[in-house]
């Protein structure tokens, strides 16, 4: 891609209605814009990474056994009121009415539809376990949207859904969904700490909480630095091993639940078991935020200049920098350097706009290119080119024949472990 076709609006002062890094720098990198309070339009660099994100996210629930699905973002009100969630929810439920005057929601989450589907589909033990899940736009009608994308009142969420014959089954498909988190945030390149937690109104008597530590955080949490147990629970003394607990805040970007019979007891979700008994469906529920998982990131990677992305879910891996677009031989560099980066699969944009070399630098940095080609006088004078990794700010330097083995040992070496 080249940086003179690329749509990024990119502003040079933080916008005022910003109140924490993330929400500021998705703004001024040309990310994000606001369509209305708590609705954001992703533009092209903020889709990318949100669809590297889902695709990280879909894999990893794949490989758990997970089958997609997409479920209606309308739900009609008499499923919310078998579960009695109609009345309890509150507010920030999005309610209206069609023409016949009959209820209906925007799902803030999707416990009720799934149950229906199951209630009408499952009916032998043999149909399980059964894991299903959708990403899916949710709606909440928040008294306060702030924060970005961090708190919206139209966000995209992955939620998926746990169904067994037992509890020992929901056990099993639990720690199938905790491990799969801990995969999908250590494939974003992300810190994350698991938690403890209250289960609130999407109920069950166990949950947990994924949270990526950050000062900007509004989920305090109690952690233990002897034993690493941590719970969001106002604890004295941590079970695991007498020591005291530290408070911290983090980001809550995945929670899941043992949900047991809450949903398939109201709402009549029964399957026959291999004696011929007609038993509730056990459930569970997982969800991660996919825009919050992306604001996260950028609180938990920035600095001064702009936002520091992991490669795993940037934009773009690399950009290719010409510190004179007019010169003839820097210009023809960049272009040899970058048809051969698409060849070998780089995500490579070049900046082929007549700016100074400063500005490009400067939009460089905000926008977080991981990997940064500089080609400028050193290319003229000793044929070198010059190779800065974002996270860091290391730089190296290299023969521009030699560029494509660096940059393959860098990519190699940003690359989360999992």
């Amino acid at each position: 891609m080249r940086m003179s076709s690329l749509f990024v609006p990119t502003l040079k002062e933080n916008p005022q209605e910003a109140e924490i890094a993330s929400h500021s720098l998705m703004l001024r990198a040309g990310m994000i814009r606001q369509l209305s309070s708590g609705v954001y339009i992703f533009l092209p660099l903020g889709l990318r990474t949100l669809n590297k994100i889902t695709k990280i996210v879909k894999e990893e629930m794949d490989r758990a056994g997970g089958q997609e699905l997409l479920l209606p973002a309308l739900h009609p009100g008499e499923l919310w009121k078998e579960t009695g969630r109609w009345e309890i929810y509150g507010p920030e439920l999005i309610r209206l009415k069609d023409r016949r005057d009959r209820d209906f929601c925007l799902g803030p989450t999707h416990e009720e539809v799934i149950t229906d589907l199951a209630r009408r589909e499952i009916r032998s033990y043999r149909q399980l376990p059964l894991l299903l899940y959708q990403i899916q736009t949710k709606f909440r009608d928040e008294i306060r949207p702030r924060f970005g994308v961090m708190r919206a009142r139209e966000f995209i969420m992955k939620d998926l859904y746990s169904f067994d014959r037992d509890f020992e089954g929901l056990r099993v498909s639990y720690e199938k969904m905790y491990n799969a988190y801990c995969r999908v945030f250590s494939r974003c390149g992300l810190s994350y700490k698991i938690v403890l937690a209250e289960s609130g109104v999407i109920g069950g008597e166990v949950s947990h909480e994924f949270l990526i530590p950050a000062d900007s955080g509004e989920e305090k949490f109690l952690v233990c630095p002897a034993c690493d147990f941590g719970t969001t629970q106002e604890e004295a003394k941590c079970p695991n091993c007498g020591d005291s607990l530290e408070e911290k805040r983090g980001i809550e970007v995945g929670h899941i639940f043992q949900l047991g019979t809450k949903y398939s007891e109201s709402m009549k979700a029964y399957f026959v078991d291999k004696d011929g008994e007609e038993k509730p469906l056990i459930m569970g529920c997982y969800g991660i935020g996919i825009g919050r998982t992306m604001a996260a990131a950028i609180e938990a990677c920035h600095d001064e200049k702009g936002i520091q992305w992991p490669l795993s879910i940037s934009p773009y891996e690399v950009v290719i920098i010409p510190v004179n677009w007019r010169k003839a031989e820097q210009r023809k560099a960049a272009e040899e350097i970058y048809q051969e980066l698409k060849k070998r699969d780089f995500e490579v944009v070049i900046d082929d706009r007549e700016f100074s070399a400063g500005y490009k630098f400067s939009e460089a940095d905000l926008i977080g290119f991981p990997l940064q080609v500089i080609v400028g006088e050193k290319m003229s004078q000793e044929g070198k080119i010059e190779i800065k990794i974002r996270q860091n700010n290391e730089r190296w330097e290299t023969k521009k024949e030699e560029v494509l083995t660096l940059l393959l040992k860098l990519k190699e070496e940003l690359a989360p472990k999992v």
